[in-house]
């Protein structure tokens, strides 16, 4: 049973390269074309292949409709939690998870510092779209266009002497983070926090949230938060692939 389930499922990376007729598809099985048959008709009964008129096969309308449905009800806080706190645990400072809704960026999650000096921001609170890094990682990912309406649209707080000043601005910074993958909020908000963070990534490699690590001045400098980057982009990927449905990355071995 285990092969035949196998064999079937072979069958569908094989017709996502475009339609196949039995002898190709048998072929790749390494199977009789009788064999190859049997499988095509189970996945045609079950709507997730199609037979064309020119008799190869291509994959069925329900397969697409299963995964459409299966990315509306994925929740990307629940995957995303678990290593929101494991991040939490190796560099003691707040974790935001955050994601665009109907024209403001809201944090959906937070992992507290365990440092005494906390940080004002509460699951459910939009953030300073001009400043936060969450913001530009998700705004950044929307197409040009879409982001030159957008900026011309906003207001610039002058929150502190690092803040966005204007669109230009911030349209300049919001390229630079589509470039890089990453972004930071150095003060631009409140003088004595800082932040650094990264984007979180659905299958189509759009930006679905952002997630970030913050501190206090007091705590840390911005200099020594900024070391954190390649441990907060690795979360971010290995959250990235989790939601995508894809295999993580195995460390090699010391």
């Amino acid at each position: 049973m285990s092969q035949t389930v196998d064999r079937a499922l072979t069958i569908l990376p094989l017709l996502a390269e475009g339609p196949a007729d039995l002898g190709q598809v048998a072929d790749r099985l390494g199977v009789h074309k009788s064999t190859a048959l049997r499988l095509l008709r189970t996945l045609h009964e079950h709507g997730l292949v199609f037979r064309q008129s020119d008799q190869r096969y291509r994959l069925g309308a329900r397969l697409f409709a299963l995964a459409q449905e299966a990315v509306e009800h994925l929740d990307v806080r629940e995957i995303a939690h678990p290593h929101l706190l494991a991040l939490n645990e190796k560099c003691g400072h707040t974790v935001h998870l955050a994601v665009y809704e109907e024209g403001e960026v809201v944090y959906i999650d937070k992992v507290e510092s365990r440092y005494p000096v906390r940080m004002y921001s509460r699951i459910g609170k939009s953030v300073a779209i001009t400043v936060a890094a969450v913001a530009k990682l998700l705004l950044a990912d929307f197409p040009e266009g879409e982001r030159r309406v957008l900026a011309e649209k906003l207001d610039y707080p002058t929150y502190t002497s690092r803040s966005t000043p204007n669109a230009a601005a911030f349209l300049k910074e919001l390229a630079q983070v589509r470039e890089q993958g990453w972004a930071t909020d150095l003060g631009g908000h409140e003088e004595s926090i800082n932040c650094v963070g990264a984007p979180i990534r659905g299958a189509d490699g759009r930006v679905v949230a952002a997630m970030s690590v913050s501190a206090p001045n007091v705590v840390v400098t911005a200099e020594e938060l900024l070391t954190l980057l390649p441990l907060v982009r690795r979360t971010a990927e290995a959250i990235s692939r989790e939601y995508s449905g894809k295999a993580p990355i195995k460390e090699a071995s010391s």
